[in-house]
């Protein structure tokens, strides 16, 4: 029985592809993209783009079910063509914002509640996966100023923030798609430990063995920083974040119970991307 991952050279969907391939599930790969993917030779692989419905039912064909990541321009023409295609169940990649605030006033939840409520409305199993700080964010928020000069400015320093791995978030989807039983589920995922973002940002520099500055700036600078690399919906989310965060000490929901194997910690990611700080 295939299963097709969307997005399947992103940070998340390759290790969906990586544990279904090392369960021996059949495996089709899709990219918007094949000459860029780096999927190998032998992958059973398609271009396939969500917002391009002429794409997908070449990718859908014979499948059963389906790893998808949140786009609501082309959800209705996806759910089509999976209904049409036999498929079975869909595991989303979704957002914790769905229901941690308030679609009709956050962009990003909004965004995901759209996907969600289509494929609910739709003829499909599914189950969705919600996290909320994805460790990556790190890469992007915090990687060229780390390469550059050694500094990450922060307007909340102190700021308690429970990011999870992707690999842990793929492990989750790999079970959700294997193992019977979470059909209708959603799960709202976080990582093992809320940190502070200084001491996450100390966890990158001893991975990297290399001291790293920490500048705290107000929140209006940030912002203004954070509009370099982000569009505003997503600078504007991470800085909620950061400030909801702040003083606090959340409560992580671990995928241990599911996954049946611990989660992975900030230091375990920053070892993992060492060389991306480098």
């Amino acid at each position: 029985m295939t299963t097709v991952v969307f997005g399947a050279s992103g940070n998340v969907g390759k290790y969906v592809a990586a544990g279904l391939d090392s369960l021996g599930v059949p495996v089709r790969l899709t990219s918007r993209d094949l000459s860029t993917a780096g999927f190998p030779p032998s992958a059973d692989a398609v271009a396939a783009d969500i917002e391009r419905p002429e794409t997908l039912s070449a990718a859908l064909e014979g499948a059963q079910r389906v790893f998808l990541y949140a786009k609501p321009d082309g959800i209705d023409g996806f759910v089509a063509a999976a209904e049409s295609a036999g498929v079975r169940h869909v595991v989303l990649l979704s957002s914790a914002a769905v229901v941690t605030s308030d679609p009709t006033l956050d962009p990003i939840a909004q965004v995901h509640a759209i996907v969600e409520a289509a494929i609910e409305k739709s003829g499909l199993d599914w189950t969705f996966i919600r996290p909320g700080m994805f460790a990556t964010n790190s890469l992007w928020l915090w990687q060229r100023t780390i390469r550059e000069n050694g500094i990450v400015r922060l307007p909340y320093p102190d700021a308690r923030t429970t990011p999870v791995h992707e690999k842990d978030l793929a492990a989750l989807a790999v079970t959700a798609l294997t193992d019977p039983g979470h059909e209708g589920r959603s799960y709202l995922v976080s990582g093992p430990e809320a940190l502070p973002l200084r001491q996450q940002v100390r966890h990158i520099g001893e991975a990297i063995g290399r001291d790293i500055v920490i500048e705290e700036v107000g929140a209006n600078q940030a912002r203004t920083e954070l509009l370099k690399i982000l569009p505003p919906i997503a600078a504007d989310g991470i800085l909620a974040a950061w400030k909801a965060g702040a003083g606090t000490s959340p409560v992580p929901t671990s995928v241990e119970a599911i996954t049946r194997r611990p989660a992975h910690t900030f230091a375990q990611w920053a070892h993992d991307h060492a060389a991306d700080f480098r």
